[in-house]
């Protein structure tokens, strides 16, 4: 039985042998197939893997910091991403992301409360033309602006209007 990518399921569900399909399986490709099934690397199966590959529990957590893919912290059903690539950046991507940081009221790098949202700022999207550009799960949003970023969050799924400080508000004054 293989691993479904975006399957979600619970620490205690975790099945071993789903990932250890072959015995020389390196703890990088263990940590891959751990983020795919979580979506992020819960500490107890970190330590478990650990006990299972005999690696040193500071060696596992080298790797999970290591690499930008990995997380330590759970994400939101909906992640979005800003772009601050050069093309991006010179386009004012910065404010676009303080904006959607604003709306959904919590820090980049984070997740909303409710586990809906997250919001990453990553170095390029490999979209310049579209540039500032913003991705809500695999969906792309070009030549973004604050107020445009706020349509598109007030649009998506409606469901981000239980905590997003873009509704009813029309004292918002945005050049865009």
């Amino acid at each position: 039985m293989g691993i479904g990518v975006n399957e979600k399921t619970d620490e205690k569900e975790f099945i071993w042998e789903d990932l250890l399909e072959s015995r020389d399986m390196s703890v990088i490709s263990l940590l891959h197939g751990i983020q795919e099934r979580f979506d992020y690397l819960p500490e107890q199966v970190l330590r478990e893997v650990a006990e299972k590959t005999g690696t040193p529990l500071i060696e596992i957590y080298r790797i999970a910091t290591f690499y930008k893919y990995f997380s330590l912290n759970p994400k939101g059903k909906y992640k979005i991403l800003t772009c601050s690539g050069t093309a991006c950046h010179v386009r004012n991507s910065e404010q676009i992301t303080d904006e959607i940081s604003r709306l959904l009221n919590i820090e980049t790098g984070s997740t909303t409360e409710d586990g809906l949202y997250s919001l990453e700022k990553v170095n390029c999207l490999g979209a310049c033309a579209l540039a500032p550009l913003v991705v809500i799960d695999h969906e792309y949003h070009g030549n973004m602006t604050p107020a445009k970023a706020q349509q598109v969050l007030k649009s998506h799924n409606g469901e981000v209007e239980r905590h997003c400080a873009c509704k009813n508000n029309s004292k918002m004054n945005h050049e865009g």
